[in-house]
């Protein structure tokens, strides 16, 4: 309805704009009209001040607060605009008593501010970690199971994508390198060598970007001629002890060039206390250990290992990987490793297992990674494709998820894409 004016007046001059309450459920029934006018009026009468935030800032009067006082205390008291009427319900909706309700929870989703105040989980760019395929060559290649995500020319793509993330607020990055076949063995050496395409590339980022927050990854498949995360042995067990052994000079490598979190994701037994063992006789107590604490043998990191060219040459990973079936067994690893030293513990995947999430948010005082695996983000990203889903509004709902599970920071190829809109979001 159109804005009137209102004022104090007596006069027989016939209203312009009138409200049937009979259109307004909830307006008293033996009232059939209510009438609000657009009057001239004597210039003979007093005019009351009508304060109208629709009209701009009321006009100032140079009263001072006590005239201001004393003329309100004397009944010239200004006008606020009405209380504006109850809008009208669809013609047919039936007329009736409310429930008698103590509460009504959609009060507190009543508009976006309401909303904002009362929304118990926030997310921002300060909770991505964003994982970065690295190769030897200077071109970026791109992943064709993983529309938007290359492997990165690790002296100049790299070095560009990690400008992206941090203008948007994302500093912390995890390193994925695509080794050279020829550099490949059963037992993974490249792992630990100190000139290597993990180590060369730490170096080189913490050069350009000091205060870069920099992961590692810590398995043998990416060195292994096998594709397995630790060494085989010719009847096809993977070696558990013998495999912990290299892990350890693999982390120490790492460390010396620069990163700040070691991340073992191999799954052997007893690997974070061997590690931060290792670290620590070498000097490196500040390096963190992040553990790849509960890691499925899931089928969503197909596009991953088709990015690294990692697939095992035989067999599977379920000796060493989580059965996804298992949720108990989440919490000896979780006790194990923090036992052993871990200062973060991961769940991998993570949307499908949110549940293994909160248990282990519940159980322990560490803080909890959630890694949304390459399976997550490409199906996100073929649903937006084919215009099945909206990408953006799904991309974000699943990171929110993840946080509300529990998690305090989420590994997740949508970092750079998320944390823009974020940063979009506030401007």
């Amino acid at each position: 309805m159109a804005t009137t004016s209102l004022f104090n007046a007596s006069c027989s001059f016939p209203s312009i704009k009138v409200i049937d309450c009979k259109s307004y459920i909830g307006l008293r029934s033996n009232v059939n009209q209510v009438r609000i006018a657009s009057l001239p009026v004597a210039t003979s009468q007093r005019r009351s001040l009508v304060v109208r935030a629709s009209n701009g800032h009321a006009k100032k009067l140079g009263r001072s607060d006590a005239e201001c006082e004393a003329a309100v205390a004397a009944g010239d008291v200004p006008e606020a605009p009405p209380v504006p009427p109850k809008p009208a319900a669809p013609a047919g909706t039936p007329v009736i008593q409310p429930l008698n309700l103590n509460r009504r929870p959609r009060r507190n989703r009543a508009s976006p501010t309401v909303r904002a105040a009362f929304q118990e989980t926030d997310i921002s760019p300060a909770n991505f970690v964003y994982p970065l395929f690295i190769h030897e060559g200077e071109e970026d290649t791109p992943i064709g199971a993983m529309p938007g995500c290359y492997r990165l020319g690790w002296r100049h793509g790299l070095v560009e994508e990690v400008a992206k993330a941090r203008a948007v607020g994302v500093n912390s990055i995890v390193l994925f390198p695509k080794v050279p076949e020829a550099l490949k063995n059963p037992t993974g050496d490249e792992a630990y060598n100190d000139n290597g395409l993990v180590p060369r590339t730490i170096r080189l980022l913490k050069d350009k970007y000091p205060d870069l927050i920099i992961y590692t990854d810590v398995a043998l498949d990416p060195y292994s001629s096998d594709g397995h995360d630790g060494i085989v042995r010719e009847d096809g067990v993977i070696m558990n002890d013998e495999t912990v052994h290299q892990l350890c000079k693999q982390a120490v490598s790492q460390a010396r060039a620069g990163a700040d979190v070691v991340s073992p994701s191999d799954m052997m037994d007893g690997r974070v206390g061997a590690i931060r063992a290792a670290l620590d006789a070498e000097g490196f107590q500040n390096v963190s250990i992040m553990s790849y604490t509960a890691k499925y043998a899931s089928s969503f990191y197909g596009p991953f290992r088709e990015a690294l060219d990692s697939n095992p040459r035989f067999g599977d990973k379920k000796t060493y990987q989580m059965n996804p079936a298992n949720y108990r067994e989440a919490l000896i690893e979780a006790r194990e490793d923090e036992a052993e030293g871990a200062d973060i513990l991961l769940v991998k995947p993570g949307l499908p297992y949110l549940d293994i999430i909160r248990l282990l948010r519940d159980k322990s005082p560490l803080p909890i990674a959630a890694y949304q695996v390459s399976g997550e983000y490409s199906m996100i990203k073929a649903g937006g494709v084919l215009k099945m889903i909206d990408e953006e509004k799904v991309m974000m709902e699943s990171l929110m998820c993840l946080r509300r599970a529990g998690a305090d920071i989420i590994l997740t190829y949508f970092a750079l894409q998320a944390a823009t809109y974020l940063c979009n979001q506030k401007r």
